[in-house]
């Protein structure tokens, strides 16, 4: 492996430093370079601490904290139609292999266009290629329908690239998070599309159908009446609570097991990388508002109905709380300040599911509308301690 860096130091690299043959493409080049090997430099100022990490490697953890969520999510989407279409499960590896060639093309379309669009940009600012879209090229396939066409998914992905990432400034910019952007501008403008109701597409044109459609359990309940809050499967049987934790039912293929997020979190967390504080405070919040709602439960919303325990696991609530609420770039910077953010998307999701019968799952729009107020939560912590210490200097000098 060194023989090989020494090779592309001395003979390739040179070509796409400026004077080399070319260097117009040299932030291509330097993606490339940096992805498989550590940069052999560090910065000498503006930072207090001088390493051979750098954000490459963090969106790597992150996507290898996902990978769980991702691999459970391919084999549940096998599993979740042969279920409908036969009643049976073939085994571990057919439904693995039916999941992975159904969202093989939405994984591909997000990261061609979007990287695309990144390398593009890149080259005309004279830039170094972001490494950000690394992470938001899985998760937006993630968080979508099986059955989200690749089209609308690459106008998405266009859409939150460039307007609410690139015209910023780029990774380290963007005040939304950009795979939320994308899952919004799909639900607002293709709303058929993002409905509540799961399709799985089949694939294999002997079983004498192209799908079968059924809605998820959020979308049972907000289409139910009365005040019975049983999900059921897509069989028709009631879902467990372990049927909730391992994801045994259809919904966006990437969150629906709660082990498999579990999983990923312990990663972000040994690793440094996510903030306890904001999945935990956002965790308190969602049981919090949870309880309030079941306590007041309601036949107009029969959603309310759902044990605390059951609306945190269902849907995509601890799947933003764990991988969108905690992106550094979008969320609090101050330690009280990721309190109150968690807290507060946990409050909102949760209050946005329940009582906006249109709209079964509150996650997306609760880390959005979030992501907007952090820089004033910060901006609130930080006066307040300034106050706090002049207050302490006015009483020393007395």
């Amino acid at each position: 492996m060194s023989t090989l860096k020494n090779k592309i130091d001395n003979k390739i690299k040179p070509l796409f430093e400026k004077g080399g043959k070319y260097e117009n493409l040299s932030s291509v080049f330097d993606a490339f370079y940096t992805f498989l090997y550590t940069p052999n430099k560090t910065s000498k100022s503006g930072v207090h601490i001088h390493d051979s990490n750098d954000s490459k490697r963090v969106m790597i953890m992150v996507v290898l904290s996902l990978m769980p969520c991702c691999l459970f999510g391919m084999w549940n989407v096998g599993y979740q139609h042969f279920l409908a279409a036969t009643g049976l499960n073939p085994g571990v590896w057919e439904c693995f292999i039916y999941g992975l060639f159904a969202v093989l093309p939405q994984i591909l379309t997000a990261y061609i266009v979007g990287l695309g669009i990144e390398f593009v940009i890149a080259q005309i600012r004279g830039h170094e290629v972001q490494e950000g879209f690394l992470v938001s090229g899985i998760l937006i396939p993630m968080i979508c329908p099986v059955d989200t066409p690749c089209w609308m998914l690459a106008i998405a992905v266009a859409f939150s690239v460039i307007f609410v990432k690139e015209v910023f400034g780029g990774t380290g910019y963007n005040f939304m998070n950009v795979a939320l952007a994308a899952r919004a501008f799909l639900f607002f403008s293709y709303p058929a599309k993002m409905s509540g109701d799961s399709v799985f597409v089949s694939l294999d044109k002997t079983v004498g159908v192209d799908g079968y459609s059924g809605a998820t359990p959020l979308g049972q309940l907000a289409s139910s009446t009365g005040t019975d809050a049983t999900v059921t499967g897509v069989l028709g049987d009631p879902l467990s609570l372990s049927d909730l934790f391992f994801g045994l039912y259809p919904g966006s293929w990437g969150e629906t097991s709660t082990l498999c997020i579990l999983i990923g979190a312990a990663i972000l967390l040994i690793s440094g990388i996510a903030s306890w504080r904001i999945i935990c405070s956002g965790l308190v919040g969602g049981f919090l508002m949870s309880v309030l709602a079941h306590n007041f439960a309601s036949p107009l919303y029969p959603v309310s109905n759902l044990e605390p325990v059951q609306q945190l696991m269902l849907g995509g609530f601890l799947f933003a709380i764990v991988f969108m609420a905690t992106d550094p770039v979008t969320a609090c910077r101050t330690n009280i300040g990721k309190y109150i953010y968690g807290f507060l998307i946990g409050v909102i999701a949760i209050l946005i599911r329940c009582y906006n019968t249109g709209y079964p799952e509150g996650a997306m729009l609760a880390v959005l509308l979030m992501n907007c107020f952090a820089p004033l939560i910060d901006w609130c912590v930080v006066n307040a301690n300034v106050r706090k210490r002049m207050k302490r200097a006015v009483e020393i000098t007395k």
